[in-house]
């Protein structure tokens, strides 16, 4: 394989697909995410990307939408990325990050409400700003700031933050301590009257997310420790701003977050979850009372709760997956009932998982979307999904395939269920890629074509595109995600085998052109499964863990593995012996296209080496390809172009 691959028809082929989707340098929106509403419901404000070109990552606007014409307005920029916007409590004002005055670097900024006038750009904080919130009298905004080389979750690249330029000499080596205060997270108040900003101490504690609780407290995620791998650890802690106290409120077995205040103070909302990545939580909502400490598990349903916010005191509204569905409700907390806004299979909302504003009269609006529809804004209320405008590119013609749920049964007998693409009017066994998702403790929904890289070529090919939710899965509840705890690798081994088994059995898949890939714990699963089983034609893991031993002591999680796999890196063989893919690597006999980011410290690029270099030991046809630039799960432009030509063209190679 040819390191420079843009001269290739299959290169200009991607490359077209992704100026389709996304209209580069026609100053058009064709995404959106961070909604947040007016305090009257009359307008949303999101983050929308344009693309400039395809030669580098879109550029983030401040987006505004009347949602009764679904008129847009990009709003004049300050920065090359502009995100995050918040309404004030009064409507007057946006407050908004923005890397206005150092690029790479968010700071806040205000600007009024109807978004027209200057930005008024804060005081600066040593850091970048991650997150912002309102105070609920509108006097103050609370910044979530972390250090210039904090780490960044697996999500956001799994990288670390932009760090500051060292005058050095470029061959003086980097020094790597342990510690250090440009690493941890801190939390800073902007008070709007007078104009300052002033820190809020957090001695020895990393705060990973915070919320107002009533405008004289705060609501906190923290952990002893500044590195990704103590989140597993936090606690909800309660924050004094004017005293400084603090105490904690909920220590879980588990792992918490979306922690959010009411606005007198008095109740603490957050999700408890089992949890394999931060920022991804899905699970039971709860609610602490700051009085008298005492915390309550709501009934919500059978939903995996992924996002919430409160609407007045006493409600809350919130987003989440039960089973193929997307769930829009809302809490009651006075009456003890919940109320449904809005479920189904046809959309879900949001990137990562959904995610929606509170609406003041009740219901949501959110950023929905499906395989064969681009984003859009769209409300839920009264079982009722109206979309508001959409942000489909004009040259973004309506894919020629379908997507449907499907169920089998595992080796146990246990349901499980996933998604599958294939081409309309398919008749008769097509090659097939399994797509399996990251996590382990997340899920595939039915997302939008664009974001699933080389999927709808793929289909447009021919091929059935299918996307599993094996146990340990988020969409099932917490007894369900709990089953791949202490097993990776284990049963859920046998829940893609037998996935695949019933497709080949429902003449949907042709049996000797099955093909495997998945990013971050699919990049595992998809080098694992080669090692176990010789049904596979070809091969891509993405971002892989291969092996075990050395990914704990590389990665910047590395309490995650001794957690889900239950064993100690320490010990010699184990699960950290029987579960890494090099061990046995010489058992592979399928071709494999390995891919990594050099900046990954999720899953380090060292991980796929390994697995390339031990399956040529093994004679296997293997080729590495790892992108200087690029983080975790190499989701970046220009990279995204080219790995997708290299993932699309492997599979056509070898499973025509």
């Amino acid at each position: 394989m040819d390191r420079d691959l843009r001269q290739t028809a299959l290169f200009g082929e991607v490359e077209e697909y992704f100026r389709s989707v996304h209209a580069p340098g026609q100053g058009v929106v064709t995404d959106g995410a961070g909604v947040d509403a007016a305090p009257d419901g009359s307008t949303v404000v999101f983050t929308g990307s344009i693309f400039e070109t395809l030669e580098s990552p879109p550029a983030s606007r401040l987006c505004r939408v009347d949602l009764a014409s679904g008129e847009l307005t990009v709003l004049e920029a300050h920065g090359s990325h502009d995100r995050a916007a918040r309404f004030s409590p009064d409507g007057k004002w946006i407050a908004f990050l923005s890397d206005g005055e150092e690029p790479g670097s968010c700071q806040l900024c205000l600007r009024g409400a109807e978004g027209s006038g200057a930005c008024f750009a804060t005081p600066r904080v040593e850091g970048v700003v991650e997150y912002i919130r309102w105070s609920p009298d509108g006097a103050s905004v609370l910044l979530g700031v972390a250090g210039l080389g904090a780490d960044l979750a697996g999500c956001e690249g799994g990288a670390t933050t932009v760090k500051s330029a060292d005058e050095v000499p470029l061959w003086m080596p980097r020094v790597e301590t342990g510690d250090g205060e440009n690493l941890w997270r801190s939390l800073w108040i902007f008070d709007l009257e007078p104009a300052r900003l002033r820190p809020l101490p957090t001695p020895g504690l990393n705060p990973w997310e915070a919320d107002w609780a009533g405008s004289h407290g705060v609501v906190a995620v923290v952990s002893e420790s500044h590195s990704e791998a103590s989140w597993y650890g936090s606690r909800l802690v309660a924050i004094h701003v004017d005293s400084g106290a603090i105490t904690t409120l909920y220590e879980p077995a588990e792992q918490i977050g979306l922690p959010s205040g009411s606005s007198d103070g008095s109740r603490l909302a957050f999700v408890r979850a089992v949890c394999s990545d931060r920022l991804i939580v899905a699970g039971r909502l709860l609610i602490a009372n700051r009085h008298d400490g005492g915390t309550v598990e709501i009934d919500t349903q059978h939903i995996d709760v992924t996002d919430l916010r409160w609407r007045g005191d006493h409600h809350i509204v919130f987003a989440g997956h039960r089973s193929f569905e997307t769930v829009v409700a809302e809490v009651d907390l006075e009456a003890g009932s919940v109320v449904e806004h809005w479920s189904g299979e046809e959309r879900t909302i949001g990137n990562w998982y959904p995610a929606i504003a509170a609406l003041p009269e009740g219901g949501a609006v959110g950023v929905a979307e499906a395989w064969s529809v681009a984003p859009e804004i769209s409300t839920f209320l009264n079982g009722d999904r109206r979309p508001v405008v959409s942000l489909e590119s004009a040259t973004d013609g309506r894919p020629d395939s379908l997507i449907e749920p499907v169920r089998w049964s595992a080796r146990d007998e246990l349901v499980i269920d996933g998604w599958l693409v294939r081409p309309v009017g398919s008749e008769g066994p097509s090659p097939l890629v399994m797509d399996i998702h990251g996590g382990p403790v997340w899920a595939c929904r039915n997302r939008w074509h664009g974001r699933q890289r080389g999927a709808k070529l793929l289909v447009d090919k021919g091929y059935a595109v299918f996307y599993p939710n094996p146990r340990g899965s988020s969409c099932r509840g917490q007894q369900f995600a709990r089953r791949v705890v202490g097993d990776m690798g284990g049963e859920d081994t046998w829940d893609y085998l037998t996935g695949i088994d019933a497709l080949v059995e429902r003449q949907i898949a042709d049996p000797t052109r099955v093909g495997v890939t998945g990013i971050s714990y699919g990049g595992f699963m998809s080098a694992w499964l080669i090692t176990q089983d010789d049904r596979f034609a070809a091969a891509v893991p993405i971002s892989p863990v291969t092996d075990w031993y050395s990914q704990h002591r590389t990665s910047q999680i590395g309490f995650f593995d001794e957690l889900f796999l239950d064993a100690s890196a320490s010990e010699p063989g184990g699960r950290f012996f029987d579960r890494s893919p090099v061990m046995f690597a010489d058992r592979v006999r399928c071709p494999t296209l390995v891919m990594a980011g050099e900046t990954d410290q999720n899953t380090p690029p060292t991980q796929a080496l390994e697995f390339h270099r031990s399956l040529l030991e093994a004679g296997v046809e293997s080729v590495l390809s790892v992108y200087p630039t690029a983080a975790h799960g190499v989701r970046s432009f220009p990279e995204v172009i080219d790995a997708t030509t290299r993932y699309v063209g492997w599979f056509l190679k070898h499973m025509r």
